[in-house]
């Protein structure tokens, strides 16, 4: 069995260790940040399978120019960033195209397939149980024409995954499903093929825990790889050296320089997320909301409500527009008016996102020795189960066929 080091300590590289236990390897993981809070934990908390749609399609760039000229909108680009963010925008377009589209929702699909029974597995592994609840998710429409549009995509999807039921509500029925939901809509659409974690970070914490117990955590960031007949060396910003049989890179967005120093290109930026987390909060939702044509979600946890999504492109040291978390609050009171005004806390997370919304997942083309695991975007704990899978299939000589549409070999 091999020695293996991971970079990238959150949920990615956590499955991924895992797994990797799982077939006796000796792992160690290389987190920069141990007992932080990376874009892991500042998620919807959502298993949100039925979601194999891209970020860039046509209808994104009808939209994009109005939300563009709205500061707080759905959609934001830190202007003075663009120059760095240019070659990935280009990319975003091109990916828009009706068939780049339909081969990144294949490959999405063919995740997602297998994204609870994995997750499942997964939990059973470490011994948790109850973490996940089978809430389904409702979104709502301020127009019947949008939910119309929106509800045949979603059954089609839905039908592309093997079946979720999807329900088509008007205000009425919404409301009586959600109460808190007193403000005006047109309708919803009601699909129960999502599912609520307990509460990201707790699960998280849970894993890190687990493997703890049976592999070394190095507290460090890392700033290069090399390579030679005697094993894969990662170089921390320390300057100690840590050598491994093999190697899996799942730092997020950082794992972007280290792709480059190992003598590739990645099309991977910061796609920012904000959100607000209110503690005993005083307006209870009955399962997740999606305000779809805001590009927001709000997430029960026990005790907890979180409000968070949009999307701004930035570079991962621009500073942070809590603005944007504020404006998510406002545009929900219009839905729930008694959201609080006051009293919840703000984060900011950063999403590694490719143009085409397909992550990384494969062996680097020149030395199998090196693995990838990165560029999720929204669906990281989503996800998390199933690449860990894949990598530890990977490194054991199981070549599927299908981890093609994720391999690196698409950017050089």
């Amino acid at each position: 069995m091999a020695h293996i080091g991971i970079v990238g300590g959150g949920i990615i590289g956590c499955a991924t260790a895992l797994h990797l236990l799982d077939r006796g390897h000796q792992v160690t993981i290389i987190e920069r940040d141990a007992g932080g809070l990376p874009a892991s934990v500042g998620n919807a908390g959502i298993l949100a399978v039925p979601e194999i749609d891209p970020i860039a399609r046509p209808g994104m760039l009808l939209s994009a120019p109005r939300w563009l000229l709205d500061p707080l909108g759905p959609l934001a680009l830190r202007w003075g960033d663009v120059p760095s963010l240019l070659p990935w925008l280009i990319r975003l377009l091109a990916a828009s195209r009706p068939a780049q589209v339909e081969r990144s929702r294949k490959a999405l699909t063919f995740l997602m397939r297998t994204a609870a029974a994995d997750h499942a597995a997964m939990a059973q592994t470490i011994g948790i149980y109850g973490h996940i609840r089978k809430t389904g998710a409702l979104a709502i429409f301020d127009t019947e024409a949008a939910r119309d549009k929106a509800f045949a995509h979603e059954v089609d999807n839905a039908r592309l995954l093997g079946g979720f039921d999807v329900e088509k509500l008007d205000a009425a029925e919404t409301r009586r499903r959600v109460p808190a939901l007193t403000g005006n809509f047109a309708g919803a659409i009601y699909n129960d093929g999502y599912q609520t974690f307990e509460y990201p970070l707790t699960f998280l914490r849970r894993l890190q825990a687990a493997i703890r117990e049976r592999a070394s955590f190095i507290d460090a960031a890392v700033s290069s790889l090399s390579w030679n007949h005697e094993g894969i060396s990662v170089r921390t910003e320390a300057q100690n050296n840590h050598l491994f049989d093999k190697v899996v890179v799942a730092a997020g967005v950082w794992s972007k320089p280290l792709v480059e120093r190992v003598g590739l290109h990645v099309y991977l930026e910061t796609e920012r997320g904000y959100n607000t987390t209110f503690v005993n909060p005083s307006v209870t939702l009955e399962m997740p909301v999606f305000f779809s044509e805001h590009g927001f979600v709000a997430t029960p946890f026990e005790n907890m409500l979180r409000v968070g999504g949009a999307v701004e492109l930035a570079k991962p040291e621009t500073a942070a527009n809590y603005a944007r978390a504020a404006a998510m609050r406002k545009k929900m009171r219009r839905y729930v008016p008694d959201l609080p005004d006051e009293g919840g806390t703000e984060w900011m997370g950063r999403r590694p996102s490719t143009p085409d919304s397909v992550p990384v997942i494969g062996l680097h083309p020149g030395d199998p020795r090196i693995a990838f695991a990165f560029g999720h975007g929204h669906l990281g704990l989503t996800l998390a189960a199933t690449t860990g899978r894949h990598v530890a299939d990977l490194f054991a000589g199981d070549l599927n066929p299908a981890l093609d549409a994720f391999s690196i070999r698409r950017f050089q």
